[in-house]
């Protein structure tokens, strides 16, 4: 009779997917985005010449644009727990700064206009974030979420009321965007700046969030207090990742304004920083992509609602009750219908214990983390 202490032999794993459902909505929508102005130029032309700067083309453009402003959010909520009401205060300032600066001294250049779209986020967000974030005691998500919210409603009122920024009436841009010597007008060059713009965007958030440093943020967002009882300053870590979710905010709201060729008080204020809001909410926080996803079916539908003439004067009222029909049964947003809550937060390096228990992967014991039910330690 076999001695019970011996061990058991090895079994073979069946190897597990390396592909979740996240890489193939991420490598869906990026093949969809490339050929969609090609696609919808022919399928729109008709027996007409094919016009690659319509209407559709032009429409998406904006998306792309707003889907920056959702990843800032879902930086600040989904991966670090601060509820920002303040997303659209760094969007709207990095317009007015680029609009100013194309106004009194004709700097049109992409080469200036990105980087200092996003230098003014950046610092916006730094001194906002080193006002709520690093004081003595912490504080709570409430103190952030109206804190932000009571800066994005006085720059709106500051703005509105400031003549030098035209006031009420904004800022118009009267010149294209410039690449070299190139006009940038709205279309399908535009599209597809916009597209690679989103793509840095995104994969530098991806990869900030994949790091250890957004391993640090996953502790966080598990149990924000082990976290910091393990001598982590959890409010620098939030600070970082504030800065450059304005970063982002800002990167978006300069390249919104060439677009729309106008910023305006509503581009500062309550309004921007609350479809920042929503985008991540109805996409799903969190994952990155899903707000994405929410900014683009967001958007078609206020397109949509707003061309029915039945409900033309109601269609915000419509909007919402959409919104809060899937936010209330699916709070995990749309990816929520077919994103598991293991991939959406991560493993960040636990193993499978089955595996480890039969000796299959002598290595992987090296890489375990120690895991309790409140998350990683």
């Amino acid at each position: 009779m076999a001695d019970a202490s011996l061990p058991r032999p090895l079994r073979k794993q069946a190897p597990r997917s390396r592909f979740g459902v996240i890489p193939i909505v991420e490598w869906g929508l990026l093949a969809f985005l490339l050929l969609y102005p090609i696609a919808v130029s022919f399928l729109t032309a008709g027996d007409g010449p094919v016009d690659f700067d319509n209407f559709w083309v032009i429409r998406i453009t904006t998306i792309l644009i707003l889907a920056k402003l959702a990843i800032s959010f879902d930086l600040c909520w989904g991966y670090s727990g601060i509820m920002s009401f303040g997303q659209g205060l760094f969007f709207g300032l990095a317009g007015y700064v680029v609009a100013k600066f194309a106004e009194e001294l004709g700097w049109l250049q992409i080469f200036f206009v990105v980087p200092m779209g996003m230098l003014v986020g950046w610092l916006a967000a730094l001194l906002v974030g080193w006002f709520l974030l690093l004081g003595k005691r912490t504080p709570t998500v409430i103190f952030v979420a109206l804190g932000t919210l009571t800066a994005s409603y006085a720059a709106e009122r500051l703005v509105g009321g400031w003549l030098w920024v035209g006031a009420g009436n904004g800022l118009s841009i009267w010149d294209f965007l410039m690449i070299g010597s190139y006009e940038l007008e709205p279309g399908l060059a535009f599209y597809y700046v916009a597209l690679l713009l989103l793509c840095f965007a995104y994969l530098g958030s991806r990869y900030l969030v994949r790091s250890q440093f957004g391993l640090v943020l996953a502790g966080m967002r598990q149990n924000e207090e082990r976290i910091a009882f393990f001598g982590y300053r959890v409010q620098v870590y939030k600070a970082i990742v504030f800065s450059v979710a304005g970063m982002i905010a800002g990167l978006s709201g300069a390249l919104y304004s060439y677009h729309e060729g106008f910023v305006g008080p509503s581009s500062v204020g309550i309004v921007t920083s609350t479809y920042a809001v929503l985008y991540g909410l109805f996409g799903g926080i969190g994952t990155l992509i899903g707000p994405v996803i929410g900014a683009g079916v967001i958007e078609l539908l206020r397109l949509f609602l707003s061309d029915i003439d039945a409900i033309k004067n109601y269609w915000p009222v419509a909007l919402g009750v959409i919104m809060l029909v899937v936010v209330a049964y699916r709070p995990t947003g749309l990816l929520g219908l077919v994103l598991s809550e293991r991939e959406r937060i991560g493993s960040f390096g636990i193993v499978d214990r089955s595996r480890t228990r039969f000796g299959t992967d002598s290595r992987s014991s090296q890489l375990k983390t120690t895991e309790t039910d409140d998350g990683p330690a």
